[in-house]
């Protein structure tokens, strides 16, 4: 399964601070129909993540009934993304 969308970069300030895209209402929908078969516990789904030519393993994490991607800070820098940019993400849905 592979999915396309942009999406605004945004910093979450928790004990472990990290920087996240936020995936749209519709690809939720789909990820949520493969959850069941690709998921490997707590409704983490495995992906190869595309950030212009940077592409990296992650896994989306559940956050309000959605999805989030997480952004290295080694991402970022090769992209040059910061916090409140718009950026266009694919994903390849590990299946």
């Amino acid at each position: 399964m592979e999915l396309a969308f942009s999406g605004e970069v945004w910093f979450w300030r928790g004990p472990a601070p990290w920087y996240f895209v936020s995936v749209p209402e519709a690809a939720c929908r789909e990820l949520e129909a493969a959850s069941d078969v690709v998921s490997y516990g707590w409704g983490m789904v495995p992906v190869t993540a595309h950030l212009g030519p940077t592409s990296w393993k992650t896994s989306l994490w559940p956050k309000d009934g959605g999805y989030i991607v997480p952004l290295k800070a080694a991402v970022r820098k090769a992209e040059d993304v910061e916090e409140g940019d718009t950026v266009e993400v694919r994903l390849t849905v590990d299946l």
